[in-house]
């Protein structure tokens, strides 16, 4: 590969990175978020939440301003409109501007995101640099939310918490200086840009997200809580009847009908749910039960930042002779199988001897989903909507996210007790046990007992 293509593909990717790690970054540091700017308790899932929310609940929306105004233009605006919500995050006095900045960054991120798979193809010379660069688009996209985590602990221990949002600022100006010199602006296919779609989609994702944090607020058999899970199913219902109406919808609803495509983004939703459950419930297990320092949790998730990256290294060629419908059924069970382990952690559990264990199968599980997965969501695309179906798979994972987070916190609150974080948390793990044992059925139903048997996608 080219020097300068290298240069603009680690850009790009670094911006993936960039993106996925703000996600989590500030996970580490919930307990001292909370209290320097005066957090509730379910309050404080709006940290991840706000930003995870906007991000995917407008990605719809940036795939298509990309194929409709060019991809180089709209990262690079998405990337400057993150990198100064960040700054606004970094130095937010109290908890309504902390939320409020979080979600000026989720609609960079959502703008910016759904242009960095289809950059990455295009940036690619033939069909091994294009799989190469779709297996390290997946490592970054695996790894974002763990090395988040890390750094997060890092930053949080010897500065502020602050420094995990304040470092996105240079790391995005340095990014938008290299794409603006090195990457050529496509030819824009041009049109309109559905905004009752974009409308629809975002404020029924947002609808049924908060319908799970005010359950958790105030309990679920309330007249409200009903309320918004009936506006929520409204809302996306009339997402669906304008996108089968609109000449030029936000998303061709006939990419999601493909049996393969649809059962992969369904098993990738669930799992990457489940994923952020697991990372926002235990960096507070680590901190609240064993007395770990933000420093020592966040590199506790070394076991999982780093079998996810030795193990998405031999996928490529896994697929190659399994075929990626098998990897995916593997990788959700092995998924199923963490979450039981986990879900027998109790007042006596040590991190060796309770944790590592369960989290490197966990580990293993996700980067048998996730590479595979986008490959099956990819596979057959046309060039024209490449950029919707980006956006539709990130909005999959960043609702997905939010969701699971949502529902695990639910759960615990319900099964918790005020001053104790471990009461409830046997509970939390078997319901996200639950969530990656239907994401098993899925693949198996979707792909058939053998994961579909096909070989016939291109990796590495």
């Amino acid at each position: 590969m080219p020097r300068f293509l290298a240069l603009a593909t680690v850009a790009v990717l670094a911006t993936q990175l960039m993106l996925q790690l703000d996600a989590q970054v500030v996970t580490v540091a919930l307990p001292q978020v909370q209290r320097d700017l005066g957090f509730s308790a379910a309050g404080l899932t709006w940290v991840p939440n706000a930003y995870a929310l906007a991000f995917g609940g407008l990605m719809l929306l940036g795939g298509r301003l990309g194929d409709v105004l060019g991809r180089v233009r709209v990262f690079t605006g998405g990337t400057v409109l993150f990198a100064f919500a960040s700054l606004a995050a970094g130095l937010a006095p109290d908890a309504s501007v902390m939320v409020a900045a979080r979600v000026v960054q989720g609609i960079g991120a959502a703008v910016a995101a759904p242009s960095i798979l289809s950059l990455i193809t295009a940036i690619a010379r033939d069909e091994r640099a294009r799989s190469r660069n779709l297996a390290l688009f997946t490592a970054a996209s695996s790894v974002g939310s763990s090395v988040g985590l890390i750094l997060g602990g890092a930053l949080t221990s010897f500065f502020s918490w602050r420094w995990g949002l304040l470092i996105n600022v240079p790391v995005g100006a340095v990014v938008v200086l290299v794409v603006q010199r090195l990457v050529k602006e496509d030819r824009p296919a041009g049109g309109q840009v559905d905004l009752a779609g974009a409308v629809t989609a975002t404020l029924g994702s947002l609808a049924l997200v908060y319908g799970f944090v005010h359950a958790a607020e105030t309990g679920w058999a309330t007249g409200r809580t009903a309320g918004i899970f009936v506006l929520a199913l409204a809302l996306l219902t009339a997402f669906v009847l304008v996108e089968r109406r609109v000449g030029l919808p936000l998303l061709d609803l006939s990419l999601v009908r493909h049996r393969r495509r649809a059962t992969a983004l369904a098993a990738m939703g669930l799992t990457v749910g489940v994923h952020f459950s697991l990372l926002f419930t235990l960096v507070q297990f680590y901190q609240r039960e064993l007395g770990m320092s933000p420093l020592v949790a966040g590199l506790a998730f070394l076991p999982l930042t780093g079998t996810v990256l030795l193990v998405t290294q031999t996928v490529p060629a896994a697929i190659r002779r399994f075929g990626a419908g098998r990897l995916l059924v593997l990788g959700t069970t092995l998924v199923t199988a963490s979450f039981v382990w986990l879900a027998a952690l109790n007042a006596s559990s040590t991190y060796v001897g309770g944790v590592v264990v369960p989290l490197v199968l966990h580990s293993i599980g996700v980067a048998l989903v996730f590479t595979p997965g986008t490959v099956l969501i990819m596979e057959g695309v046309p060039a024209r909507h490449s950029g919707a179906i980006s956006g539709f798979l990130q909005m999959v994972q960043q609702v997905g996210g939010s969701l699971g987070i949502a529902v695990i916190v639910a759960v615990h609150a319900s099964g918790g007790e005020p001053d104790s974080f471990l009461p409830g948390l046997p509970g939390a793990f078997w319901t996200a046990a639950a969530l990656a044992a239907f994401a098993v059925i899925v693949s198996v139903a979707g792909l058939g007992s053998r994961g579909g048997g096909s070989r016939r996608e291109h990796v590495g």
